[in-house]
This record gives structure tokens, C-alpha cells and sequence, in this order.
């Protein structure tokens, strides 16, 4: 059976941490700009959640318990389109169909289990339970999670980098720059 690739962030979902925090500008600077290393790393299984909320805390000024609330709260909430989890589900009869994201351990304690993805997909793969992001070691996750050859895996992803490296693997990479971009990739595999 050929397999589908799909990312999560940016590619089936928009939401980000904090997104309800009045303070979210000052909390993304803190993180994903001033320390990105970090949110790298932690996509790597370096840091846990309550790390990087204690980093925060103490960079923003922004106490803890107010931060974890938000945080966990926003990585519950997070939503995927009914049409994309229909449309998943309907291309699994023609695909092995693989969750694959570069995320956090919120992702797999929080986010998965309350959006209840494991209805929707055959195999879930975080690169922070792989201690490895897809990208990393030339796409050795890819590998290890296609069912069959690569030549006839595809990807449905919005990082270019990602793309990059799967289509070195032999794969075929569509790039999505919305969710809506996402759904009209998907249409056409079903």
C-alpha cells in the first residue's frame, strides 16, 4: 500500500500556542524568535511543556500559572477542518495515511488526544517522541514510517525544507500554503 505523508502545523491546522493570551506577540518573539534554538530543540525532545513555560515566564515577566493555563487550554482546543478529517479518512482506503509532525510533547499529551486524531490516521509520528525532526538524518523518519517504497510515498507538507528532503528520497512532495491549498492537494489523491 503506498503511503500519505501529512504535516500538522500550517498544513491542517492554523492554531498556535498562546493564541489567547493578550500577551501572544510578546510570548512568539520570546520562544520562536529570540530562542528559536530552543523551540527546535524542544521539537527534538529536549525540553517538556512546563520548561519552556518556566523559560517564558521568565523571559516575558508573564507568571507561570497564567502562561501553563493558556497554554494547555490552547493546545485542547486546537481545531482541524471537518472537511480535511473526511477526506483523510475517505484517501485511507487507497493509502497508508501518516500523521507526521515536527511538534512538541504537547502535541502527543494534549493536542492528539483531544482532537482524537487516532480516529483519523493510521500511525501518529512526532519528531519530539522520535527525539528527531522528519528533516533530520536525510528524512530517516520517513523511512521508517513509509509502508512499501518511497517512490511511491507523497507528502502533503508546508515546509519547503521538508519538501526538499523527501523528494531527495525519491518521494513526491506537494507544498500547501493553506488550509484550503491543503484540501484541494488532497482532493486530487482521493
Amino acid at each position: 500500500m503506498r503511503t500519505l505523508f501529512i504535516d500538522f502545523d500550517g498544513t491542517i491546522c492554523a492554531d498556535r500556542f498562546w493564541r489567547n493570551s493578550p500577551e501572544y506577540i510578546k510570548i512568539q518573539q520570546s520562544l520562536f524568535t529570540e530562542n528559536s534554538q530552543v523551540a527546535a530543540d524542544w521539537m527534538r525532545g529536549t525540553y517538556t511543556s512546563e520548561q519552556i513555560n518556566q523559560l517564558v515566564s521568565e523571559q516575558t515577566g508573564i507568571l507561570y500559572q497564567i502562561l501553563w493555563d493558556t497554554f494547555e487550554s490552547d493546545c485542547k482546543t486546537m481545531s482541524v477542518p471537518v472537511d480535511i478529517l473526511d477526506l483523510v479518512v475517505a484517501l485511507r482506503n487507497n493509502f497508508y495515511v501518516v500523521l507526521i509532525t515536527g511538534n512538541m510533547d504537547s502535541f502527543s499529551r494534549f493536542t492528539s488526544p483531544a482532537l482524537q486524531l487516532e480516529l483519523y490516521f493510521d500511525e501518529i509520528v512526532n519528531s519530539y517522541d522520535e527525539r528527531q525532526l522528519k528533516t533530520d538524518n536525510g528524512g530517516e523518519t520517513f523511512l521508517k514510517y513509509c509502508q512499501g517504497d518511497i517512490s511511491n510515498a507523497i507528502l502533503v507538507e508546508d515546509s519547503q525544507k521538508s519538501i526538499e528532503v523527501f523528494r531527495s528520497l525519491g518521494g513526491v512532495g506537494h507544498q500547501t500554503d493553506s488550509l484550503e491549498k491543503t484540501l484541494e492537494i488532497l482532493h486530487t489523491l482521493k
